[in-house]
């Protein structure tokens, strides 16, 4: 996670929640291709101690990577947890966790096993000094610091605070640049990232949606929901957020209801029908159609016109039509969102079938 001006919000807010590798390992395989001959960069992980450091750094000539870039930020929980990574760590120095880079353009088989591994990484950060470095300032993604190592980059893969998820994005776009990362499947609704996946900017990964992922807590987590191998565990609904392409996206979603006006209402205030399974969107109706957030999930920019978002957490009434903010009739506005028979729904996306002519 990221950030040593941001370490007691995100501790205030439970925000340190570490990636299982079998979750990493399960998402990137899908993404070869695109890691070849660029310079990957994890700026909200402790180089040695995150696992998606770890996966990167034990696939490094089968992925082709030209570098991999890791960054720690002041205060990591789990820093030094199993590694001393500066010959003049002291208990002092290991009680502030102070901020450092690791930097690799090769991992060679230093200790000659036969293998490339986490063994020979951890020779190679102690035989040759110029791969680790402590960083000036305090390792917030949003120092210049870091900002400086983020241009020089090409793809940003990590897991940043999820309370600053939205500024994190925002970060990523304005440097144009190439991400995978995880986010609570919350965020879906979040108006600036709905709008980054109504423009085709920003799309979920090829996990579904819909399952818990299980996360690491610090071994200071006073609570957890279960203890695996001698680590504290939490789930949450993650989801992985990227602009790289995900062939799922690509697929159309194979529809197979008719349009029956007595199975699909209409909302009491915006000409739009309700579905409420993304699976019961029907093939033959060519108005507005208002979906489950999980809708995004399946979403190709081909079949479908995404209109706008109805969430349900935001000022009354408040929905987003077309990238504008505009409200629902005054009849309704006690209610937040879309209303249906008298009573608001849940967050809807408004969308279109783009195969059907008005």
């Amino acid at each position: 996670m990221a950030g040593g001006k941001l370490d007691n919000a995100k501790k205030q807010k439970a925000d340190e929640f570490y990636t299982q590798l079998t979750d990493i390992e399960k998402e990137l395989k899908n993404y070869k291709k695109h890691f070849n001959g660029k310079v990957i960069l994890c700026n909200c992980d402790d180089p040695y101690e995150s696992n998606f450091f770890k996966y990167f750094a034990l696939n490094f000539d089968f992925l082709g990577i030209k570098k991999l870039i890791a960054t720690c930020y002041v205060g990591s929980p789990i820093a030094n947890r199993e590694l001393s990574l500066f010959d003049d760590e002291n208990e002092e120095n290991k009680t502030t966790k102070k901020p450092h880079k690791i930097e690799i353009t090769e991992i060679p088989d230093i200790n000659q096993d036969g293998a490339v591994d986490l063994s020979d990484v951890k020779l190679l950060l102690r035989s040759d000094k110029n791969h680790l470095t402590r960083l000036k300032g305090d390792g917030d993604f949003r120092s210049q610091e870091c900002i400086e190592i983020l241009k020089q980059s090409d793809i940003i893969v990590t897991n940043p605070p999820f309370s600053l998820f939205k500024e994190y994005i925002e970060q990523l776009v304005k440097y144009k640049k190439k991400f995978l990362i995880i986010g609570n499947k919350n965020a879906l609704s979040y108006k600036e990232i709905f709008l980054l996946i109504s423009r085709n900017k920003l799309r979920t990964g090829y996990r579904n949606i819909n399952q818990d992922m299980w996360f690491e807590l610090p071994d200071t987590a006073d609570k957890w929901e279960k203890i695996v191998d001698g680590k504290k565990l939490k789930h949450i609904m993650g989801c992985w957020f990227t602009n790289l392409e995900v062939k799922k996206h690509e697929e159309e979603l194979v529809l197979y209801k008719n349009y029956i006006p007595e199975e699909y209402p209409k909302y009491d205030n915006y000409d739009a029908i309700n579905v409420d399974k993304v699976s019961e969107i029907p093939r033959d109706y060519k108005g507005a159609i208002g979906v489950p957030i999980t809708f995004l999930d399946k979403y190709n920019p081909d079949q479908f016109e995404i209109i706008g978002l109805a969430a349900d957490k935001r000022d009354e009434g408040e929905i987003f039509i077309k990238g504008k903010t505009t409200y629902l009739d005054e009849g309704h506005k006690q209610f937040v969102g879309m209303v249906l028979k008298g009573k608001a729904t849940y967050a809807r996306i408004i969308i279109k079938n783009k195969k059907l002519k008005e």
